[in-house]
């Protein structure tokens, strides 16, 4: 089941989305059933500042602040992009879906998260485009489907013959060429939000004792219903494809590609 919302309204279950999910990523691709370079990164940032690793090949690892949509967001994106920067939407969001929904790329306070709640969600695993080609030719599609409201990865989308169920499979198709990522949040500095956890929410509130963190006082020395993220240390696990030339400072390990 999975939470189908935007983030300025009231969030709602829909349970098919797991199974929308499976079905897109569905039957073992090509970099399930090879070898991988498993690479570990390690970092962490502050309220409103980035973070990046260089991967190599003209990608970039990315924890990047999430815009201020509302007064009450903090938080940050996980973002897989080119060393240039290739524009909305990035490589890891293409390959993760749901869309438009609560996500486990985005650690923040939006979609009705509490500050807690947001640390709570630990790991998180991810997918990402590791094919320039690939991602170039998703972010086209992904933007003309936004563009005519089609945005769903689901069978009946993806059915029939006209221009978007044709974008839609495609979608579906390049998607199952993703590559495997977890984040995992190590530390975390916050400001709890006074709010009830949303029902949605429950399990990673109960979650939060299992990662170590510091209370501290809102930036405004108040509290408020979903609280502040101040600062996280984290790791990155990446399954990158067996051909990848990691750059020499990167620390790689050969290993079976994770599902």
């Amino acid at each position: 089941m999975y939470v189908n919302c935007n983030r300025i309204g009231a969030c709602r279950f829909v349970a098919m989305g797991v199974l929308i999910v499976a079905a897109v990523r569905a039957g073992a691709g090509p970099l399930q059933a090879s070898a991988c370079q498993k690479v570990v990164l390690a970092g962490e940032v502050s309220a409103g500042q980035e973070w990046r690793s260089a991967l190599g090949g003209g990608w970039v690892f990315r924890v990047l602040p999430i815009k201020p949509g509302r007064p009450d967001y903090s938080g940050w994106d996980l973002v897989m992009d080119r060393e240039q920067g290739a524009g909305f939407p990035d490589a890891l969001l293409l390959a993760t879906p749901p869309f438009n929904s609560i996500n486990e790329r985005e650690v923040g306070t939006t979609f009705g998260l509490r500050a807690q709640d947001a640390i709570g969600w630990n790991p998180r695993s991810f997918r990402f485009i590791s094919n320039a080609a690939a991602f170039q030719e998703m972010q086209k599609l992904y933007l003309s489907l936004s563009r005519g409201g089609q945005l769903k990865l689901t069978a009946g989308n993806a059915s029939g013959g006209n221009i978007q169920a044709q974008a839609t499979r495609r979608l579906m198709e390049l998607e199952r060429q993703s590559s495997a990522g977890e984040f995992h949040i190590v530390d975390a500095r916050l400001a709890p939000g006074i709010g009830d956890a949303a029902a949605y929410a429950q399990n990673w509130a109960q979650a939060l004792p299992k990662t170590p963190h510091q209370f501290e006082p809102g930036a405004s020395g108040k509290s408020t219903p979903r609280g502040e993220l101040h600062w996280i240390r984290f790791s990155v696990t990446l399954w990158l494809p067996g051909t990848w030339k990691a750059p020499a400072d990167l620390h790689v390990v050969r290993t079976a590609c994770s599902e």
